[in-house]
């Protein structure tokens, strides 16, 4: 599939291969601050609210986490460690502060390690995401978040009033929904843009001021509606999995043949396919509501894996997908689980399914083409 040529998919390509973008740049220029967040289960519109740039951590760049090896050990999932050894490197120098997650030993080890490894970002926070959805867990949730909001009105000296969060909601609101959009035109038989760029577009909605990326979608949306597709025999594919930030990952797919025309990941319809609920009159309920159970949930989660497969099933249906690439990173064991459990329903279903397990650095790639391209012609066969 051809690549999108656009101002704006230009654009979108900077800042996904980048970390400190010139969008970045500029907010720290004007005297802004930057914190960043690991996992989307943090809520971002907390950092708008308060008049700071929400940055999403990832380890791009990174081709080897040697040097997080010291404080992980060697049995450590390869995410972390790739952006663990990026700020080691200084890469990261530009954060005010990070807000980790409880997801697993994984990031708590980085939690404490962080200021361990020599980093001086001012400002670090754990939240602690629930793990069931029972009553308690939303009035859990709703306290971690308010929590969080005192601390980084302390530490910044600022107030995050209602009104404002309010106004952040109806951005990121907007963002999932401008975002939907350019997954609808995916469904085409010969879609407009490819996997590989809309991964692009994705990325760096969390890398950029979220008004500026709303602005620069609908003008990438307007964009594609002149653009003449071209008429393919590739085979359509869903991917599923956690980390998928790597548009060079996708691209290896659909080069070999493929269209990725949708997918279950932590950077795709994970974080966009519902909106926060607006009806809600507390908005530190509506957030809790919202990462607790109304997004998408994180495989972590107890008691919504029928939820979870019934969105992938519907997204193979609905984008008209031939078969299934089910990714998870070594030494996950979370996403060991749901893939074992995905693959069951898969069976059911009779949808053909490839299991990867890779690192996250770029050298993984080699290894896997050779299974990616039999399992293409397997599918046309």
């Amino acid at each position: 599939m051809s690549k999108t040529t656009t101002t704006v998919m230009d654009e979108f390509t900077k800042v996904t291969e980048s970390l400190a973008n010139d969008y970045v740049h500029d907010w720290k220029n004007k005297g802004g601050k930057v914190v960043g967040y690991i996992c989307c289960l943090i809520p971002k519109e907390l950092f708008m609210a308060a008049g700071i740039l929400p940055f999403r951590v990832r380890g791009t760049g990174c081709t080897t986490p040697e040097l997080a090896e010291t404080f992980t050990g060697s049995i450590c999932c390869s995410y972390p460690k790739s952006f663990f050894s990026q700020a080691i490197k200084g890469e990261y120098d530009f954060l005010d502060g990070v807000v980790f997650p409880n997801n697993c030993d994984h990031y708590r080890r980085l939690f404490v390690n962080w200021p361990r490894a020599g980093m001086k970002t001012p400002f670090l926070h754990m939240v602690s995401n629930a793990k069931q959805l029972r009553p308690a867990a939303f009035v859990w949730e709703r306290e971690e978040f308010i929590k969080l909001r005192k601390h980084l009105e302390e530490h910044f000296g600022v107030k995050i009033t209602d009104e404002n969060l309010w106004k952040a909601i109806k951005i990121t609101n907007k963002t999932r929904q401008l975002q939907r959009k350019l997954y609808e035109l995916r469904k085409a038989k010969n879609p407009p843009i490819s996997g590989t760029d809309a991964l692009k577009a994705m990325v760096a909605s969390t890398a950029m001021p979220p008004e500026k990326y709303n602005e620069m979608l609908e003008k990438l949306l307007n964009d594609l509606k002149s653009v003449k597709a071209q008429k393919n025999d590739n085979i359509r594919l869903v991917i599923v999995g956690p980390c998928v930030d790597n548009p060079a990952y996708i691209e290896m797919i659909e080069d070999l043949g493929a269209d990725i025309v949708s997918d279950f990941t932590c950077f795709g319809t994970k974080i966009m396919w519902y909106d926060i609920n607006e009806s809600i009159k507390d908005p530190w309920e509506a957030l809790a509501s919202y990462y607790l159970k109304d997004q998408l949930t994180c495989a972590r989660f107890d008691g919504d894996q029928d939820r979870r497969s019934e969105h992938i099933h519907n997204m193979v249906r609905d984008f008209n997908a031939k078969g299934v690439i089910m990714d998870r990173m070594v030494f996950c064991d979370t996403w060991s689980i749901f893939n074992y459990m995905m693959q069951k329903d898969l069976k059911e279903w009779k949808v053909p399914f490839l299991s990867i397990e890779r690192e996250y650095i770029p050298s993984f790639m080699g290894q896997l083409k050779t299974r990616v391209q039999a399992f293409l012609e397997m599918l046309r066969s």
